[in-house]
């Protein structure tokens, strides 16, 4: 029965039931994993419990299921949720939500990429409206200082500045002449230099020949004057896709998805990355940091590791695939997480990573 960082042979409980109101309640305190855990949940919940399971549980044991199970109990254990917080849905009815990204208000903007568009959610009134369509099929997405929205634009295989006004300037169209295979996610340094990841999704709107007009697929470097020719960094990975760095510039994780795994990269001032070392056995469609210095992986739910690499939290979204994660909201602490038809969030102890400052 053991779930997640549960492990049921080592919890020891004793509990006590008591009468709350018109409906009975219980207290249960245990000790879980070497730490003391309390909760109160509502009888029924508990008969509930013992149905679906189908066993006769200690007091021990359904303390540990129900806390691994009843998401208001869950942030009670959580080391990242806020007191009471829970992952909730905040819209559906998209076809496929990616690239989220906060401006400076902490208003979010995410695409729905199959329906061409970029949507705005408004984070004094919680509100959604779309922003812009057609958005040249955008994936990825960051907010750069002077505002601009800056997308992997799929449908051209092309890296966009979208200007507050929605004007649409190309940043970069191709390399060495040839088509990329299809910017993904990308990250700004605080000096407005770029890097991106150029994995090959084939698109059924594609007009252009589905092969790979490159040597393979890479991550790159693009300066802060964005006049130049993006530059090849990190050419040997599989399948690099989510990507982002430190609010220092110093360090850049990339996220090999086709190989399973992220790695961490000293940023070089030339835009050279060294130092590759393997900071986890996972990979990730999108990803994001905390100001604790943690990332958050996507994929199956969104896995949190600290800066050692080591595995926190993960948090179950009820979607086929959990596409990418971002921080927002007025104080920075809205966790908001694009999966499949829907997008959700939930509001964190610890507030995002700072963002590029926004002139």
């Amino acid at each position: 029965m053991a779930s997640g960082p549960y492990s049921t042979d080592s919890i020891t409980s004793a509990f006590s039931r008591r009468p709350s109101g018109t409906s009975q309640r219980w207290t249960l305190t245990g000790v879980i994993d070497g730490e003391w855990r309390l909760a109160e949940i509502a009888f029924p919940e508990i008969l509930q419990t013992l149905r679906m399971n189908r066993f006769f549980l200690t007091g021990s044991l359904l303390l540990a299921s129900l806390v691994a199970g009843n998401p208001r109990l869950a942030a009670a254990e959580s080391r990242l949720l806020a007191p009471g917080a829970r992952v909730e849905k905040l819209a559906g009815g998209y076809e496929f939500t990616e690239g989220p990204a906060a401006n400076a208000r902490g208003d979010i903007f995410f695409t729905d990429q199959p329906n061409d568009r970029i949507v705005r959610w408004d984070a004094q009134s919680g509100t959604f409206s779309d922003w812009l369509k057609p958005c040249g099929r955008a994936n990825g997405t960051y907010f750069d200082a002077k505002g601009h929205l800056l997308t992997c634009s799929d449908e051209l295989n092309q890296l966009w500045s979208i200007s507050p006004d929605k004007t649409v300037t190309v940043l970069v169209k191709d390399f060495g002449g040839r088509l990329l295979n299809g910017p993904n996610d990308l990250w700004i340094r605080p000096d407005g230099a770029l890097y991106f990841t150029d994995p090959r999704y084939p698109r059924p709107y594609w007009k252009r020949d589905p092969k790979s007009q490159q040597a393979g697929e890479h991550v790159y470097f693009l300066d802060a004057k964005r006049t130049g020719a993006p530059k090849p960094v990190a050419t040997d990975l599989k399948q690099p896709n989510g990507i982002i760095g430190t609010p220092d510039g110093k360090t850049l994780y990339v996220a090999d998805i086709g190989a399973g795994k992220t790695y961490a990269y000293d940023v070089q001032p030339g835009g050279e990355l060294a130092g590759k070392r393997l900071f986890c056995n996972l990979g990730s469609d999108g990803m994001t940091l905390d100001a604790e210095g943690n990332v958050y992986l996507t994929g199956k739910g969104v896995t949190v590791f600290d800066k050692a690499g080591q595995q926190i939290e993960h948090l179950d979204i009820p979607e086929g695939w959990t596409a990418n994660v971002t921080f927002g909201g007025t104080n920075n602490d809205l966790l908001f997480i694009t999966a499949s038809k829907s997008v959700y969030g939930a509001r964190l102890r610890v507030k995002g990573a700072a963002r590029v400052v926004q002139k």
